[in-house]
């Protein structure tokens, strides 16, 4: 009898609020999902519907001056959601590391490629600069760079959009984390890129023992690569299932409104279905 799988993130009726016109307009509006150690979740939905926001608040990267949040977030059984500032940096980027969307923009572009990656080593680690730099050159190599030796000495605009996507991928991984968010990691990407990044991802998860949070508005990748899938619309998960059975048996409406706008299931020159403004948060 295989045992289950114990669960390393735990969300509990998270809600996210901020004031505007001297009203505070929800952003989040209870959200519940689990995922469990070693597997892929997906979390999708159309742009605006609170995707990215909920990753932030993972991190504890939204500014409780500007937000409002409440509910319940358990990483490995401990609740992290009001955790200082200097206690929520002991886990963010050791024990829980983000790919973000663009990474032009998160990476520093006054800074060497090797520079960036070795301020994770410095601050979650006590290497030494020879061993954080030999450990970053074998990441590079691990993740595709080529002559990850000399390449450790480039900056951002010197590489491609695929190398510096890989880049943050050898980032993310420097500490081992137990839980990766990839948040649309492979954005503007050919696709074939988009395959070795997603492959590159997936079998570091397999080595490292890692579970992942996939966020994507790419179905295909969430039928191909996860375990289970949550969607969400305007704030809230609707559904959630494992990925199979989505895609064979989507229960909501707007589920089955989105799975219908993939090509791959509308004929060419067929003209794409339209996803309607507002569908019943109950249904």
């Amino acid at each position: 009898m295989k045992s289950k799988k114990k669960i390393l993130l735990d969300i509990k009726k998270l809600c996210v609020s901020i004031a505007e016109n001297s009203k505070n307009k929800k952003l989040i509006k209870s959200v519940s999902f689990n995922i469990k150690k070693n597997e892929i979740v997906g979390l999708i939905g159309e742009s605006g519907s609170g995707k990215s926001l909920t990753s932030l608040c993972i991190l504890g990267l939204l500014e409780k001056k500007n937000f409002s949040i409440s509910g319940e977030i358990y990483f490995n059984q401990r609740n992290i959601i009001n955790l200082r500032e200097n206690e929520i940096m002991k886990i963010r980027g050791s024990e829980i590391s983000m790919i973000f969307q663009e990474p032009m923009t998160s990476l520093n572009p006054v800074f060497t490629i090797g520079d960036q990656i070795n301020e994770v080593h410095n601050i979650h680690t006590n290497l030494s600069k020879n061993e954080a730099n030999e450990l970053t050159i074998n990441l590079l190599d691990k993740v595709g760079i080529p002559n990850p030796e000399i390449s450790v000495m480039k900056y951002p605009h010197q590489l491609s959009g695929g190398q510096r996507q890989r880049v943050m991928i050898a980032m993310a991984l420097s500490c081992k984390p137990k839980l990766l968010i990839a948040d649309e990691p492979t954005t503007a990407l050919d696709v074939i890129v988009q395959a070795q990044i997603l492959k590159i991802i997936n079998d570091l998860r397999k080595e490292l023992e890692m579970s992942v949070l996939l966020i994507t508005h790419d179905l295909g990748v969430v039928q191909d690569y996860c375990d289970r899938v949550y969607v969400m619309y305007k704030g809230r998960i609707v559904e959630n299932s494992k990925a199979k059975d989505l895609f064979s048996n989507p229960a909501h409406p707007y589920t089955k409104d989105l799975l219908n706008t993939r090509p791959a299931v509308n004929p060419p020159g067929k003209e794409l279905p339209i996803i309607k403004e507002n569908y019943s948060l109950d249904a």
